[in-house]
């Protein structure tokens, strides 16, 4: 018989350590509690929200009026150039594995902090890399039907930091996946995931409890590339309302062209703006960090002026990357 906890305060749970409690809560180590929990929330009529690593998440500070569902599944398996995995396990642990192993294929996500399920869920991405690069199958829980399904990569409908799972919130959970690497040299290896951690402690504002990269990058549309040419022509279309020379804009690949969302933050002039314990990060202004015990509110008020000062500025709608749960 399971044991379903009350009130357990979630900011513990995340990485931004903001977050009120949960009416319940509930960590399963395996699918038969997974299934137990859900039963007892339907049987409550409580709503169910489930939790990964909580790095890329924003809990309300008024909590969750529900169970809070956290799937710990955390077996790691290799055959040959094969890794199977339970969506609980830590992307660190993952990586590791893959290393002792000699096994290629994950080293754009060295220091992607958060758990597999998670970074299959918001297909996550670094270094012209995403979690679909190296995914063979998944597998899930249907919470409705209580049914395990399997899913090919391509059934998985991953997408710019979207898939199926995110897509479908509240319908199925990852319970695991398979995933397909390839033998390489491991000095190599381990040298390229240093690479990326090295970046990573370099740029990014990680002495401050955060979420990563709060808004998506901007893909690259026929207007904007239209912008882009016609500024490099020197036609007179080169500037926004407020000057934005679209020829200097810069242009990554993410995997495809986008324009980094902290470049038009920073061009907004909001780098170090602040909101109560929450700050725009001056070191990467696509980071909110938490500063000084920050509330929810108070990071929700800058990404609500971001994305107003951006779009006024420069025509650009930004969208969130971070999942906010209100």
């Amino acid at each position: 018989m399971i044991k379903i906890e009350e009130n357990i305060i979630l900011a513990g749970f995340t990485n931004y350590k903001i977050g009120g409690p949960a009416r319940y809560f509930f960590q399963a180590k395996n699918v038969k509690e997974l299934k137990e929990a859900i039963r007892w929330a339907k049987s409550k009529k409580q709503k169910i929200f489930i939790l990964g690593g909580g790095t890329n998440l924003l809990f309300s500070d008024d909590g969750f009026k529900g169970l809070v569902l956290k799937p710990d599944i955390n077996f790691l398996e290799v055959k040959e150039e094969k890794i199977k995995a339970g969506a609980g396990v830590q992307m660190s642990n993952l990586i590791k594995l893959a290393v002792k192993n000699k096994l290629s294929g994950l080293e754009w996500a060295g220091g992607l902090p958060g758990t597999l399920g998670g970074a299959i869920r918001g297909n996550a991405g670094a270094f012209r890399g995403e979690t679909k690069d190296n995914i063979e199958s998944v597998k899930s829980l249907n919470i409705k039907t209580l049914k395990i399904s399997t899913y090919n990569k391509k059934n998985c409908e991953f997408d710019y930091r979207d898939s199926l799972f995110k897509k479908h919130d509240g319908e199925e959970i990852v319970l695991s996946a398979t995933l397909k690497l390839k033998k390489g040299d491991q000095e190599q290896i381990k040298t390229a995931i240093q690479d990326k951690i090295d970046f990573r402690n370099n740029r990014h504002p990680l002495e401050y409890p955060n979420s990563g990269s709060v808004f998506k990058n901007v893909r690259i549309t026929q207007k904007i590339a239209d912008l882009i040419a016609a500024d490099s022509r020197g036609n007179s279309q080169r500037e926004s309302a407020l000057g934005l020379r679209w020829s200097a804009v810069p242009v990554k690949t993410d995997p495809f062209p986008v324009i980094p969302t902290a470049y038009l933050i920073s061009e907004a002039n909001l780098k170090g703006v602040s909101r109560g314990g929450a700050m725009i990060s001056p070191k990467h202004p696509n980071f909110i960090v938490n500063v000084n015990n920050a509330k929810a509110k108070d990071v929700l008020a800058l990404i609500k002026l971001a994305k107003s000062t951006i779009k006024q500025k420069f025509g650009i709608t930004i969208e969130e990357e971070v999942q906010i749960l209100s």
